[in-house]
C-alpha cells in the first residue's frame, strides 16, 4: 500500500540471544520518519486503550485519570479512617478491661476475700460491681483472670499493656482529628507497597502513537524548497547554497535539459508547512521534512505523488503557500475563475486531515486559481481573460468560515474569466500582463485606482484578435525575470526591464513570436531572479 516508503530491505537477525530486526533504508530514506511509521503501521509497538469506568457513590461513572486518582485517594482516606476508628474502639474496650484488672491488682487481698466469701459467680460479680464501682465486663474479666497473672511479672505486663493502650488511643484520636496525618499514612502505605512489590516497568505509558509529532524527532534546519513549473518539488539544505560575491556564476538549481524551470523558491524550516490549495477548493498540508531531498540539478518528485489528489476528477494544485505559525491576525485570500473571492483566517487551516480539508466551497463549473496570505490591510487585484481588472481593498471582503463559498470580486461579462489574482501591499512596482499571441506590457500599479468590490473594473490591456486574450498577470520589478511558456512546451526567458512600461488602455508590444498553431499558455516569475 506504500504506507511506508524509503525501505530498501528488511533482515531477520534473531537468534537464541534475542530478537533483532534490521531495516535497511534507501538513500533518500529518513530514519526517524520511517521508524515512526513502523510504530504506527506495524506490530512493532502494541498499544491498548483503557476505560476508567468506576462506581462512584453507587453509580457507574466514566472518569479521567485525575478524577480516578482523586477518587482512589478518597477511598484510601476512608479505609484508613474506618480502620483507625475500629482500632480505637478495640483499644478503648481493652483499656476498659485493663483498668478493671489494674483495680484488682491494687486491691488484691480484698478482692480475693470477696470472691471466697461469695456463694456463686454471679454473687461474686455483683459484689465486685458494688464494692469497686466496676462494670459487668470488668468484673467478669477479674473473675476470668488466671491465678498465674497475680505474679509480679504478670502484674508488670498488665500495667505495661495499659500504658501502651492509652498511648494508642491518643494516637488514634489524633489521626481521626487531623486530615494531614491521614494523608501521611496514605503516602507511607503506598511507599511501603512500592518498596515491597515494586518492579521496574516493562512497558511505557505514552500518548496515542498516531498523535506523535514527527517534528519532535526531526532536527530543525533551514531548507531551500523549489517548485518547478511542471509541478516537481524538492528540498536542499540552505547551507548547500554558499554565499558568493557579486558577479559570481551562481549554483544550478535545476538542469536545463529537463525543459522545466523553477517557478517558486522558498526558504523554510524543516518544521514549517506548505499549504497546498487545489482547484476544487481543498487544502492539503505538506510538511517540509516530508518533501524529498534531491540533488541540485534534479527535478525532485511530482507534487501530485505527495498528496491524495483526485486525478480522475482533474484535481490539481493551484497555489502553494509556506507557513510557520497560524497567526489569527493573518488571512488567506482566495480567488476563483468566475470572479469569486473569499477571505478566511489563517488559523482556520491549522488542523489538517490526511485526506485534506475544505478551504472554499467551489461551485460546479468553477475552479480555484489563486491563494495568498495577507495581513488584512492589502489591496486585491483581479485580472481577467478579456483584459479587464479590478483593484479593491481587502477589507471589503469579510472573513468567512472554511466551508463558505465567498463573495463576488468582479462582475464578469459573458465568456470572460479571472486569470490572475495579485496582492498589493504597496503601490511600487508594475503589473506585467501577457496575452495568448505573445504580446504583453507593464503598467504602474498606481494607474489601477481602488474601486468597490464586485464592479466590472477597468481596462487592464486591450485584447484584440491580433494580441489574443490575457493568459496571466503578476507584479514585477526591474531586476525580475519571467518565463513565457507556449502550449507546445517551448519556453523563453525574458528580463522584465526589457518590457515597455505603458498605460492601461493599450494592447502592449510583442514579447515573443508565436509559431503557427501554437499559443502562449502561461507565465511565471523566475524564482532565481533575485526577488
Amino acid at each position: 500500500d506504500k504506507k511506508i516508503e524509503g525501505i530498501h530491505a528488511v533482515r531477520d537477525e534473531s537468534d537464541r540471544e534475542g530478537m533483532r530486526i534490521v531495516v535497511e533504508l534507501k538513500k533518500d530514506g529518513m530514519a526517524q520518519i520511517i521508524l515512526n511509521h513502523l510504530y504506527k503501521h506495524t506490530p512493532m509497538e502494541s498499544s491498548f486503550g483503557a476505560i476508567l469506568l468506576a462506581i462512584v457513590n453507587g453509580k457507574p461513572e466514566l472518569l479521567n485519570l485525575k478524577e480516578a486518582l482523586a477518587h482512589f485517594l478518597e477511598h484510601r482516606k476512608t479505609v484508613i479512617i474506618r480502620r483507625t476508628t475500629y482500632k480505637l474502639r478495640k483499644a478503648e474496650e481493652r483499656a476498659h478491661i485493663l483498668e478493671g484488672l489494674k483495680t484488682a491488682l491494687e486491691n488484691l487481698d480484698e478482692i480475693v476475700a470477696l470472691i471466697k466469701a461469695s456463694g456463686t459467680p454471679a454473687e461474686a460479680r455483683a459484689g465486685l460491681i458494688d464494692r469497686f464501682s466496676l462494670s459487668a465486663v470488668q468484673a467478669q474479666a477479674i473473675l476470668d483472670m488466671k491465678l498465674q497473672r497475680l505474679t509480679g511479672l504478670e502484674r508488670d505486663k498488665i500495667l505495661e499493656e495499659y500504658r501502651r493502650i492509652i498511648k494508642d488511643i491518643k494516637r488514634y484520636r489524633k489521626i481521626l482529628s487531623d486530615e494531614g496525618l491521614v494523608l501521611e499514612i496514605v503516602e507511607e502505605e503506598l511507599s511501603s507497597l512500592k518498596n515491597e512489590y515494586g518492579l521496574p516497568r516493562r512497558t511505557e505509558i505514552i500518548g496515542d502513537p498516531g498523535a506523535i509529532r514527527i517534528e519532535d524527532l526531526i532536527v530543525e534546519e533551514d531548507m531551500v524548497v523549489t517548485l518547478s513549473h511542471h509541478g516537481y518539488i524538492k528540498r536542499n539544505p540552505l547551507s548547500l547554497y554558499r554565499s558568493q560575491r557579486r558577479g559570481g556564476k551562481g549554483i544550478t538549481a535545476l538542469s536545463k535539459k529537463q525543459e522545466d524551470f523553477v517557478a517558486d523558491l522558498f526558504i523554510a524550516s524543516t518544521h514549517d508547512y506548505f499549504l497546498c490549495f487545489s482547484n476544487t477548493g481543498k487544502l492539503y498540508w505538506l510538511k517540509v521534512h516530508e518533501i524529498p531531498q534531491a540533488s541540485r540539478i534534479s527535478r525532485g518528485k511530482a507534487l501530485v505523488n505527495l498528496l491524495p489528489l483526485d486525478r480522475e476528477a482533474g484535481e490539481h494544485i493551484a497555489a502553494v503557500i509556506p507557513v510557520r505559525q497560524f497567526d489569527p491576525d493573518h488571512y488567506v485570500v482566495m480567488a476563483t475563475r468566475k470572479g469569486i473571492v473569499k477571505k478566511t483566517s489563517l488559523e482556520a487551516f491549522s488542523r489538517p486531515r490526511p485526506s485534506g480539508i475544505i478551504a472554499a466551497l467551489v461551485r460546479e463549473g468553477d475552479d480555484l486559481i489563486a491563494a495568498a496570505i495577507t495581513d488584512g490591510q492589502a489591496d486585491i487585484l483581479l485580472a481577467t481573460k478579456n483584459g479587464y481588472s479590478i483593484r479593491f481593498p481587502e477589507m471589503n471582503i469579510r472573513p468567512m468560515g472554511r466551508t463558505a463559498t465567498g463573495v463576488r470580486g468582479i462582475k464578469l461579462s459573458d465568456q470572460d474569466q479571472v486569470v490572475a489574482m495579485v496582492v498589493i501591499s504597496e503601490s511600487e512596482g508594475t503589473l506585467l500582463s501577457v496575452t495568448r499571441n505573445g504580446y504583453g506590457k507593464r503598467t504602474p500599479l498606481k494607474e489601477y485606482r481602488v474601486q468597490t468590490r464586485g464592479g466590472k473594473g477597468v481596462i487592464n490591456i486591450r485584447t484584440t484578435e491580433k494580441v489574443g486574450s490575457v493568459v496571466g498577470a503578476l507584479t514585477v520589478f526591474d531586476p525580475d525575470e519571467v518565463m513565457l511558456i507556449g502550449a507546445s512546451g517551448n519556453i523563453i526567458r525574458i528580463r522584465v526591464s526589457d518590457v515597455r512600461t505603458i498605460g492601461r488602455s493599450t494592447q502592449g508590444v510583442r514579447l515573443i513570436r508565436i509559431k503557427e498553431g501554437d499559443h502562449l499558455a502561461a507565465m511565471a516569475k523566475l524564482a532565481e531572479s533575485g526577488t
